[in-house]
């Protein structure tokens, strides 16, 4: 949300805040994350290490809403732009429809760490440096329009700018760069906004959804201005169009949950074009089941297949990795709960047959108090030098957490 936007809308609402229910709460965190295999590019050997503050205020006055969560943090690594505005809308309910304006967290669709049908903007950065699991979201400034008629729920969302996905810094993370020698870079933001729709009711006692996007990828490609002796690199977010839907339900002792998409890469439909992702069909299926009290098991499979395989193959430069036509990936949670449920195990994992590529994030979170916990983790990857996990094999991380909320 613009400063202007943010001050126009504190204006408008200050009636409204002067006679509303308020309530205010937050927390103070630390968080560490230092390396368990080898220093960063820039030489530290800490992927995290700061304070954090975070205040929230929820104001609610008959039909109207006023929600801000705001965080000041203290970066011992020198990271600049610490205050950030994690949320701030407000929201105007009447009948069977409602309206939320400002920045706002969305997520569609029912993976577990898995994306299919949500295309909102993430924090990858945050889940590979150890960072509590809210923050993997980034809020959008974006109107959010709900319809609620009997026979479905609508639910429209329109951003008039684009917000990317974060990902990971390259002072911090050893990244896979096919042309490090290239410094001169330029980044390339779109210059329009997207739109979603998600469409969901109950069918025979199942949750069913179907979504429709029209934006950007949220995760940059890169384009050389010459291929044989290139002296300029140019970083953007390639069209995209989705198409996509879900189902989830009791399936026997769990939850099953089926979720599918097509990816439209509108600005290289034929797929000759090696800088832009090529369209593609992404499947994921799911099973949740509690076998046994304070005990749950998660589990997953997904799968992409490229569209115009040959086209990609055909336009793909000379020493570039190759990216197979499908991928296969399995995942698996187990969450238990101890000592009255005040301390959690979790592991998650995931791995990918197709190339290797495996991430493990073991986690054991304990509350001393009510208002205290504490949690230590770790991070570990693997897989070939370009893959999504392969690349961060040197950046395994151990990390604390301790949080005091008031």
């Amino acid at each position: 949300m613009s400063r202007f936007a943010a001050v126009c809308t504190a204006l408008l609402l200050a009636p409204l805040a002067a006679r509303a229910e308020v309530a205010l709460s937050g927390f103070l965190q630390q968080n560490t994350a230092f390396n368990a295999v080898a220093a960063n590019p820039d030489g530290r050997h800490s992927k995290w290490l700061e304070e954090r503050a975070q205040l929230k205020l929820d104001a609610t006055g008959g039909a109207w809403r006023l929600l801000a969560k705001g965080d000041l943090a203290l970066d011992h690594l020198g990271r600049q732009d610490q205050s950030e505005l994690r949320e701030g809308y407000v929201d105007y309910t009447a009948g069977n429809w409602d309206m939320r304006v400002g920045r706002q967290v969305i997520t569609w669709g029912l993976g577990d760490l898995v994306f299919v049908n949500d295309v909102f903007p993430k924090d990858y950065e945050a889940l590979f440096a150890g960072r509590p699991l809210e923050y993997l979201k980034r809020g959008v400034d974006a109107v959010k329009l709900g319809a609620y008629p009997e026979f479905a729920n609508f639910e429209l969302v329109l951003a008039p700018g684009f917000r990317e996905s974060r990902i990971p810094n390259a002072n911090r993370f050893h990244l896979y760069d096919p042309m490090p020698a290239v410094a001169n870079r330029e980044t390339i933001m779109p210059g329009e906004g997207d739109v979603g729709l998600r469409i969901y009711r109950d069918v025979a006692g199942y949750d069913a959804a179907l979504y429709l996007y029209r934006g950007f990828q949220r995760t940059p490609s890169m384009r050389p201005d010459n291929m044989t002796a290139p002296t300029k690199i140019s970083t953007f977010y390639p069209q995209l169009s989705l198409y996509g839907a879900s189902v989830s339900g009791r399936a026997g002792e769990g939850v099953l949950s089926l979720e599918a998409a097509y990816y439209d890469s509108r600005q290289d439909r034929s797929g000759n074009d090696f800088a832009v992702p090529n369209s593609q069909t992404r499947l994921l299926a799911g099973y949740q089941i509690q076998p046994v009290e304070d005990l749950s098991l998660g589990f997953q499979y997904y799968a992409e297949a490229m569209h115009d395989y040959g086209a990609y193959r055909a336009a793909l430069p000379a020493g570039f990795p190759v990216e197979k036509r499908r991928s296969h990936t399995v995942t698996a949670r187990l969450t238990q709960f101890f000592l009255h449920q005040t301390l959690r195990l979790s592991v998650y994992a995931s791995y990918n047959a197709s190339n290797g590529d495996d991430f493990v994030n073991p986690e054991l979170r304990y509350s001393f108090t009510d208002r205290v916990w504490g949690a230590v983790g770790a991070n570990f990857f693997g897989g070939k030098s370009w893959g999504q996990f392969g690349q961060l094999s040197r950046d395994d991380n151990i990390y604390l957490q301790v949080r005091y909320q008031f």
